[in-house]
């Protein structure tokens, strides 16, 4: 019996990464989609790619990547995201998956020009060699930009069938994907917490701190976050559902607030010291700035400790939009 030639693909839901697996399953080969999973990108789950015949597998490198995050080789883009450092690693990983499932070679949607920082040749180049795989990286949306890779040169993937897209405009891919049969997918790819500037400035915050979870990282994503001291924030829910995400991350040493009567936000105040009466009081009067106050010059916060205590009580005075400025995260 004669064995399929099978390669291994990052797949980050986006159209380029389905038209680029497209190109190289048309040649007869089988490909295995990977999706690297942590805080800051990933897919949550399965996507619904049956219809585009591409099996998947989503690896969490969640502890490892923090490694990455915290000290990267060629620092950081516009925010705190190490993109060169970030896909070095992913194409490391998804290098390792194919050796495990005796793949040929890994594929990418990446496009050449596309990301001004990642995907130029130069750091193509850089991504390769510190993956460890190198000429094993195939890009077929712009292969005939770039230089020829072990399985075009071997004869595993016929190089005439590649493509020579480059830069932003995403006319051609949607045009290939209109001749390939594709009239549904996913809007372009690239939902990278790192470069978020309000993202970024939250995680910058939170690694001044001396132990952090993970669960602290997926707390930075939902509320309005104020630094009251160094070891001490509020974070403030903004709608319905952030509202009930602040319960799930409630834990015994931390104090959850609401207004006792009105309409407004579940607050938890969080802390890696000891909470006092200045530091609760602070958390009540930002917690009422943002209740429906109908006119009220105070607001009646009850608090509590943990799940099971009964509520404690203050009247607090909504703080001044200048003194939330100040602490704001």
């Amino acid at each position: 019996m004669i064995n399929k030639t099978k390669a291994v693909a990052l797949f980050s839901g986006g159209l380029d990464s389905i038209l680029a697996i497209k190109l190289i399953m048309i040649q007869g080969i089988e490909v295995i989609g990977v999706n690297f999973k942590t805080p800051f990108f990933g897919l949550d789950e399965y996507p619904s790619i049956k219809s585009f015949d591409i099996n998947l597998k989503i690896i969490d490198i969640s502890n490892e990547y923090m490694k990455i995050l915290k000290n990267p080789i060629h620092g950081y883009g516009k925010n705190i995201n190490p993109c060169i450092d970030c896909h070095a690693f992913m194409f490391k990983k998804a290098g390792e998956y194919m050796s495990r499932i005796n793949a040929s070679f890994i594929i990418s949607g990446e496009v050449l020009g596309e990301r001004p920082m990642s995907q130029n040749k130069g750091s193509l180049r850089t991504i390769e060699k510190e993956s460890g795989y190198p000429g094993l990286i195939l890009r077929p949306l712009s292969a005939l930009l770039l230089e020829e890779t072990i399985p075009e040169k071997t004869g595993l993937v016929n190089r005439n069938q590649l493509l020579n897209i480059s830069g932003r405009s995403r006319k051609r891919q949607i045009e290939l994907a209109s001749r390939m049969g594709i009239k549904k997918y996913p809007s372009p790819a690239g939902g990278c917490k790192l470069t978020e500037p309000g993202f970024s400035k939250r995680l910058k915050d939170l690694f001044t701190q001396k132990k952090y979870s993970l669960k602290d990282i997926e707390l930075l994503k939902i509320g309005r976050h104020f630094r009251l001291d160094k070891n001490t924030k509020i974070v403030v829910g903004r709608n319905k559902d952030e509202n009930s995400q602040m319960e799930k991350y409630f834990h015994n040493g931390d104090i959850l607030l609401k207004a006792r009567d009105l309409k407004g936000p579940i607050s938890l105040l969080k802390t890696k010291g000891n909470l006092n009466d200045e530091l609760i009081n602070q958390a009540c009067k930002i917690t009422a700035r943002y209740c429906d106050k109908e006119g009220l010059d105070e607001v009646e916060i009850n608090y509590y400790n943990s799940h099971q205590d009964d509520p404690k009580n203050k009247k607090a005075k909504p703080m001044k939009e200048k003194q939330l400025d100040i602490i704001r995260i």
